[in-house]
């Protein structure tokens, strides 16, 4: 480990750190109006083992919230729904999961007292130059304020996302997802951890509380954590920019909120002891809320496609320009409840 590899920051309302790889931010502490300390973003418990330096880039440190440049990663086509087979396209050569930002040391930039920022080169063949990210306690509440940049060396189209990772409470159902209204939400076309899988493949839904579920019922998906030991993915449309997990044990609410017209879409990633493989032995649970712009994170030839969501009139990769670079807004804040 270098010694600039993490750099944190406190101010009256708490205490925060980020890692050069990834960007990721966590842990974060904030101090609630009544005293109280809560730490809302997860960390993976592989984190600091010795067996995780070998892990690829994004597994290694997993932890809090980053963005992801381009958003997903391929999957075979086989056994999908012929309207996502046809479009589903192989890994380009180059790719990586959730792309190079996720993967890789940022560096520091120079950057106003109370922020950090960094940024992150990318490979001379990516049509994407570089990101930046400035991180940003509000000095009057318990809140974070992040911008992210993109520039890009040439006109391109890519699925981007957000991707903030929250801890869940140890009792089964102790947490509420609040999303507030949305237009649909669709459950994942295929499996996406064999023998984990819960929601019914390929489906249509229009209440958090109600998702169709493998067994031919529904299942109340807001309450966490969940009871069953599975990994899936639901994906929300027409959501309003604010979604918010609500720790009744623990007595707060964390809430994000974004630029809805950058991220069409959320994907809400569910881990839930789903994972047998090293490093995940079954053990990891938390909840990923992902403001996205892309298609259940199938990668980016899925994307660029026309694929079921993008035939919707959702879009589901963004256009760039290297006349304008790219600048999204987004917020992370606590209460008590």
């Amino acid at each position: 480990m270098r010694d600039d590899d993490y750099r944190g920051l406190g101010w009256a309302h708490g205490a925060l750190t980020v890692q050069r790889l990834g960007a990721m931010l966590a842990p974060v502490t904030f101090l609630l109006p009544d005293g109280r300390q809560v730490s809302p973003m997860h960390v993976a418990p592989w984190t600091n083992k010795p067996e995780s330096e070998a892990l690829p880039g994004i597994l290694r440190k997993l932890r809090g919230e980053w963005p992801c440049v381009p958003f997903g990663y391929s999957v075979p086509a086989e056994g999908w729904p012929e309207s996502w087979a046809r479009v589903m396209g192989p890994p380009a050569p180059d790719e990586e999961v959730h792309g190079h930002s996720s993967n890789h040391d940022w560096t520091w930039r120079a950057s106003e007292s109370g922020s950090l920022s960094l940024a992150l080169a990318y490979p001379e063949a990516s049509p994407v130059e570089r990101v930046e990210r400035t991180i940003r306690p509000d000095p009057s509440a318990p809140a974070i304020d992040i911008e992210f940049s993109i520039i890009v060396r040439r006109a391109c189209c890519l699925p981007i996302g957000l991707h903030p990772v929250f801890r869940l409470p140890f009792e089964t159902g102790a947490a509420t997802l609040e999303l507030g209204d949305f237009d649909e939400g669709r459950t994942y076309p295929h499996d996406v951890e064999p023998d984990a899988s819960l929601f019914a493949r390929n489906k249509t839904f229009f209440e958090l509380i109600s998702v169709p579920a493998r067994a031919g019922d529904t299942i109340d998906a807001s309450r966490l954590p969940l009871t069953a030991a599975t990994e899936e993915l639901l994906q929300i449309e027409g959501s309003d920019g604010i979604a918010a997990l609500v720790d009744h044990e623990d007595g707060y609410r964390v809430q994000l909120s974004w630029q809805k017209e950058h991220f069409p879409s959320l994907l809400l990633w569910y881990s839930n002891r789903g994972r047998k493989a090293a490093p995940w032995n079954g053990r990891h649970v938390a909840i990923g809320i992902e403001p996205i712009c892309s298609p259940f994170g199938l990668g980016p030839a899925t994307a660029l496609a026309d694929n079921p969501i993008a035939q919707s009139g959702i879009a589901t990769a963004l256009e760039f320009s290297p006349e304008k670079p790219f600048v999204t807004r987004y917020r992370i804040e606590a209460s008590a409840l």
